[in-house]
């Protein structure tokens, strides 16, 4: 395949790069970094602008998983137009120019997140659900999401992969966790009843590449383990994983205080399973969570 991927340097596209150069297809990566792709991305050409591409480009597959990190900052009034303006106004060029193609790629799969559903509480989910309590998270998912969906006119499948919290050894939440649940200072977060979804980043390549794969898939699909589990369960796992004991917890007032609306990252609850990504074929290495961690933990 000859596939344009939007976020190549990101956690997910690195992987991603690496897993299709492996096996012979031809990756190239819109960037604002485009001189370090090939550096970054296991040799993947770097373009800097979709203009230089031209309108008889032929690609069989889009990729789009671009945006600023969620967490990294306060969701401040400028923070949220750099995650609305990378996320939103960049899939709005992307469709934009796929529009304008002489031949458009077969499909559009477009990273959202599990964020789409807001704070759900104890509701079980899947990708038909409705969206829980609406914040900045949802909100931001939803007009991304619509976007992507314009490619549906000329005639793109647009696949919309909602992503739990990917779990990897290189990058990501893990390798932020680790440090302190090293020192046995691991803690659960607010009550830790909360459901926390999650994907090993080898499920996460897969899962992407199996629905790229699968020529009748369109719409919405979970990218998150089948067997989710609550934060004070993800806690004591990561604790045993690291051999170390998580006593600790951090009351759910001190991170609204210190993270604002953030906080709902943290103490929003998603119990999702992936009921159209398993219907459509897709088998997970990774199911369960102990098995994750001791496989990210080993390399």
């Amino acid at each position: 395949m000859r596939i344009l991927l939007t976020g190549g340097t990101g956690l997910i596209g690195r992987a991603l790069c690496r897993f299709w150069i492996a096996r012979g297809h031809e990756v190239l990566v819109w960037s604002r970094q485009s001189a370090r792709v090939p550096a970054l991305c296991s040799g993947a050409q770097g373009i800097a602008d979709l203009a230089a591409l031209g309108k008889a480009e032929v690609f069989d597959a889009v990729v789009n998983l671009a945006g600023a990190p969620i967490a990294d900052a306060r969701w401040t009034a400028a923070r949220r137009e750099t995650l609305w303006n990378s996320r939103v106004l960049l899939t709005r060029r992307l469709v934009d120019w796929m529009l304008q193609l002489q031949r458009p790629p077969a499909a559009l799969l477009s990273g959202s997140a599990v964020g789409w559903w807001g704070d759900a509480g104890e509701r079980e989910l899947d990708e038909t659900s409705a969206a829980g309590v609406p914040d900045f998270g949802s909100t931001l998912c939803a007009a991304w999401e619509a976007e992507a969906l314009r490619a549906r006119e000329a005639g793109v499948r647009v696949l919309l992969l909602r992503t739990a919290a990917v779990l990897a050894a290189d990058g990501g939440m893990l390798q932020r966790l680790l440090p302190p649940f090293r020192l046995g200072l691991g803690a659960r977060l607010g009550s830790g009843q909360q459901w926390m979804p999650w994907i090993h980043i080898d499920d996460m390549v897969a899962c992407i590449d199996f629905l790229l794969q699968s020529a009748d898939g369109a719409g919405v699909f979970a990218a998150c383990a089948p067997q989710p589990v609550r934060n004070a369960e993800f806690t004591q796992a990561l604790a045993r994983a690291v051999h170390r004991p998580a006593l600790l917890a951090v009351p759910a007032w001190a991170l609204r205080l210190a993270l604002g609306e953030m906080a709902v990252l943290l103490l929003g609850s998603q119990r999702l399973q992936p009921v159209r990504t398993l219907q459509a074929g897709y088998r997970y290495r990774y199911p369960e969570l102990d098995g994750a961690l001791a496989q990210l933990l080993r390399r």
